[in-house]
This record gives structure tokens, sequence and C-alpha cells, in this order.
């Protein structure tokens, strides 16, 4: 049976990372390096010919900042997953790589290990970031009394936000898949959204979890 090889394409301006990156990630079971870049302008202008499955990012570069270039491939490019590796980690980072669409974010003394656990996550449609940096995100919320969704609609768009598959917070709230896609459901309408990067951003700009 063939199992589907994922592209991957790598934005960073330091050579000898880049280099790091493009080893750990070819030695990880059916991912490939398509392409490296310094720069998100030379990314996006090859990225069509490129068709990347999952882009490593920067968010410190040269002209246009990984987080600006996280938003306009997402925009084109919906479906392809982001995981952003930094040595940035406050919280303001964390929030606007992760509203721009990033699905990992992974400090840059991230080894070999972390990075396959992030791209298993990634595969199985979760979310990705260290313990420290989930950590300090957790620790910055502060819920808003005027949230226009239910205690059980907060905890689902939480646990999404944690980077939980529908079926992990099934089992974590103890309710049916089903169930966990009506909360996703209404939680859509009531901000007025349809992608969970969008239902997440407005939720953290607006303290609702």
């Amino acid at each position: 049976m063939n199992v589907y090889e994922r592209r991957v394409i790598i934005v960073e301006d330091n050579p000898e990372l880049r280099e790091l990156y493009a080893f750990m990630v070819n030695g990880i079971e059916n991912y490939s390096i398509i392409n490296a870049y310094e720069t998100c302008e030379s990314a996006l202008s090859n990225i069509r010919n490129d068709r990347p499955d999952l882009v490593f990012m920067d968010l410190e570069l040269p002209g246009m900042s990984g987080i600006e270039g996280i938003g306009k491939i997402k925009k084109q490019f919906p479906n392809i997953e982001i995981l952003v590796i930094t040595i940035l980690e406050d919280d303001d980072a964390v929030f606007r790589a992760l509203a721009a669409g990033a699905s990992a974010y992974l400090s840059k003394t991230a080894g070999i290990t972390e990075i396959e656990r992030a791209l298993k996550r990634i595969e199985i449609g979760g979310a990705y970031m260290t313990s420290r940096i989930a950590r300090k995100v957790i620790e910055s919320f502060q819920k808003s009394h005027f949230s226009p969704l239910t205690g059980r609609e907060t905890e689902v768009l939480s646990l999404i936000a944690k980077g939980k598959t529908y079926s992990m917070i099934a089992t974590d709230l103890n309710i049916a898949n089903d169930t966990v896609k009506s909360h996703i459901k209404n939680i859509y309408s009531k901000l007025h959204v349809d992608t969970k990067a969008d239902a997440i951003s407005i939720a953290l700009r607006e303290k609702f979890i």
C-alpha cells in the first residue's frame, strides 16, 4: 500500500538551522523537505509550485514577518499546515501566530522527538505547543463575563485552542463526538465564523476563553 508522503518547506533565515531542520524532518517517516527559503516573500512566490502540506515557519525574518506570512499562506491555501519554530515565547507572539492559523508552536531548542510528536498531532487534526508555552497561554487567559458561549461551549473551544481533536474532546468531557460537533456548530454561529482558527482568534481577543 502506498503511503502519502507529506511535502514540507522551511522558511528560516539561518542557513545552519535550515540544514538542521531539513536533516531532522527528512529522517521522519513519510515527510520530505521540498524546498527551503530565507524569507516569506521567496516562499510565497514559489508555494504554488512547491505544493507543500506543511510549512516550518520562523517568526523573526528579514522583510515580511513570519506571522504575516502565516496569514497570507492560510488565506490562499487554508489546507496547508504551519508549524512555527522560533525563539519567541512571549504571550503576544504565541497568540498572534495561533490566531493567524499556525497549527503548532515550538521553541528552536526542540529536538527531533518533539518535532515528530508535533507532526503526529497535526496529522490527526490537532494542534501542538510545548508544555512551557501551553502553560504560559493558559495562565494568561482571563475570561470575559460577557461571552455569548455557554459553559460547555467554552470548555469545548478551550480544548480546541489547546490542540485537542474532536474525539479527544469527546473523551475528556465524556460526551459523544456528534455532541462535540453540535457545540462547534453553535460556537461558529455565535461568533459568526466558519473556521477553527477564526473562532480561536476571536475567543482569545475577546477573552472568552
